[in-house]
């Protein structure tokens, strides 16, 4: 069995025979489009729909300070402890309830500032936030 020129024997087939190569590839694609939807099972789900939007809203804040000499100021006025208590629950009544930012001065004796705490807490105000300026300590 040769694979040159029948009249030649002396020259080789340069061509490769390309149908059996063909032939394979055809039913190779054949089984993978057969087989692929078989292997690729799918599990329907009936997942809920929700709508998600950003919520923005940030609660008010109420700002009190104590100085050293023991005064304490409600949003910037100079209140005494009986209106201290009264803005107390007029906050603590709100919905959403705001937040507490305490400011107290470096020189503020602690006592002040637990007392200060206490009346917030037993007034029903739940969130407290310190605020520090590291730039006064220096």
């Amino acid at each position: 069995m040769s694979f040159g020129n029948p009249d030649n024997d002396d020259d080789v087939m340069a061509e490769i025979n390309m149908t059996p190569l063909v032939d394979v590839m055809l039913v190779l694609l054949i089984i993978f489009i057969i087989t692929i939807p078989v292997i690729n099972h799918a599990v329907k789900l009936d997942l809920p729909r929700a709508a998600s939007q950003p919520n923005d809203v940030k609660p008010p804040h109420v700002e009190v300070s104590i100085d050293a000499q023991g005064i304490i100021s409600w949003n910037g006025n100079a209140v005494d402890e009986q209106a201290l208590k009264e803005n107390i629950a007029v906050a603590s009544a709100q919905s959403p309830q705001p937040e507490l930012h305490l400011r107290a001065d470096r020189k503020t004796p602690y006592e002040n500032v637990a007392r200060l705490m206490a009346a917030a807490q037993t007034g029903g105000l739940n969130k407290i936030g310190f605020i520090t300026d590291p730039e006064a300590a220096r």
